[in-house]
């Protein structure tokens, strides 16, 4: 017979009304923040305080998350010889997709933006996020899957990378495929599978981006 369900624990919310003048304003700054970020491959190896990773990281643990199973974690790599090892396998996974895996049409989107199978940023930054999908749980001796695990974790890196450019730091969303090897390297358990990999860090002093643009609103919103 199946146990009868909890009643939920509500309790009253706690929300700060913003003046509608404010509203806008508000919106307007952190879309000119967050229209400035752009994804970084050349980084200094000048020191960040840990104290910014711990509370980009803590913001990004706000997300809303399916059944609020909250299903990930952030492994933060400092240590020289793991970012070593880390860049030594990504590096091989990139080759082969350069050389092999990758479609031609693929690798004309990639040619634009001047990227390669060489990662060097994965030693110099001087910390990698790496972001682990819990795909299930163990409660009572029973596995149970979480629930909206992928949208969930998505929208925590969202998060995390808005958090992050906000502390005035460099990111990079670096996903080399497959990505099995941060498992095996970093230790994880089976239930954690990798999601992404972040390089953190401030820019080089003479970093290059590539030339693109963004989609106008009118090319990414509708109203119906």
């Amino acid at each position: 017979m199946a146990g009868e369900l909890k009643k939920p624990k509500l309790v009253p919310l706690e929300f700060v009304a913003v003046h509608r003048g404010e509203q806008m304003k508000r919106a307007d700054d952190f879309f000119a923040m967050m229209n400035r970020r752009r994804t970084v491959r050349e980084y200094s190896d000048a020191e960040v305080p840990i104290e910014l990773i711990e509370k980009a990281i803590a913001t990004a643990g706000t997300a809303p998350s399916g059944a609020n199973m909250q299903p990930w974690r952030f492994v933060v790599v400092k240590d020289r010889e793991i970012k070593r090892k880390i860049r030594e396998a990504a590096e091989k996974e990139e080759y082969e997709s350069y050389h092999g895996r990758m479609s031609e049409k693929w690798l004309r989107r990639l040619a634009v933006l001047g990227t390669d199978e060489h990662k060097p940023f994965l030693e110099i930054a001087p910390y990698l996020i790496v972001v682990f999908r819990i795909n299930s749980v163990e409660e009572n001796g029973e596995a149970e899957p979480t629930y909206y695990s992928q949208e969930s974790v998505g929208i925590a890196v969202g998060l995390l990378i808005a958090a992050l450019h906000n502390a005035g730091l460099a990111t990079l969303t670096h996903t080399p495929s497959p990505m099995k090897f941060l498992q095996e390297i970093l230790g994880r358990p089976k239930n954690e599978i990798p999601f992404v990999l972040i390089p953190v860090g401030y820019p080089a002093a003479d970093a290059m981006v590539p030339d693109i643009t963004r989609k106008p609103l009118d090319k990414i919103m509708e109203v119906v």
